[in-house]
């Protein structure tokens, strides 16, 4: 059974890795959308700006219609970088419906903005996954995520095996991994979370592989 890596920003072809790569829908990749490869594509808070929505959000309705178009995003809010939080959240609302009409699930960035995250999708009802990548955030919050429906994936902040991410990951067995733009290899996580779980890595690709094919993401 192969590894998944669920957000890389790699185009990673190697043997046995079953990867996502994250392109943010910006011109450059407008004409070069890869027609293999399982992706990802959203508008990411950084890089999204208000006035240029329409336009990205036409593209991007044509882009997720692909087959090998696996999830929205990585979108999101982020009160650190990119334009005002309140153009963020009208931003990310247009691709959450955009997910739900297709059943596409979302792949969240989220930085100092998990109650508004959380007020979003209880108002509109989302109905599809939500996954917040590369989670290293306190034990109570990602409960508290947890508890409202989300879905978390672990990245190599979990190698400290002392960190809020690994000591979480230790208590939940509904989670997945990811490389995201880091100089690590997606084997490597594995074998820290394995470790944390006290189970043999194959076990473990089993058990996200299974968590996976629940969210009918296959």
């Amino acid at each position: 059974m192969d590894f998944l890596d669920l957000h890389t920003h790699k185009a990673n072809q190697k043997t046995g890795v079953f990867s996502i790569q994250s392109l943010s829908l910006t011109s450059d990749i407008f004409l070069a959308m890869p027609k293999t490869r399982l992706i990802s594509i959203g508008l990411h808070p950084w890089y999204a700006t208000f006035q240029q929505t329409d336009l990205q959000m036409r593209y991007l309705e044509v882009l997720a219609k692909q087959s090998n178009v696996k999830l929205i995003g990585e979108c999101g809010l982020d009160r650190l970088k990119g334009d005002s939080l309140d153009n963020q959240i009208i931003i990310f609302e247009m691709q959450i419906k955009l997910a739900m009409r297709f059943g596409k699930a979302v792949i969240i960035h989220c930085v100092k903005a998990f109650s508004e995250l959380i007020e979003i999708k209880q108002r509109m009802r989302v109905d599809v996954p939500m996954i917040i990548h590369g989670f290293n955030k306190s034990e109570i919050l990602g409960r508290q995520l947890l508890a409202k429906g989300f879905y978390l994936s672990f990245g190599a902040a979990i190698l400290d095996p002392d960190s809020n991410p690994a000591v979480l990951l230790r208590k939940t067995d509904f989670f997945f991994l990811e490389t995201d733009d880091a100089d690590i290899e997606i084997e490597d996580i594995y074998l820290a979370a394995a470790n944390l779980k006290n189970c043999s890595v194959d076990e473990l690709k089993a058990r996200i592989f299974a968590n996976w094919k629940k969210l009918n993401l296959i």
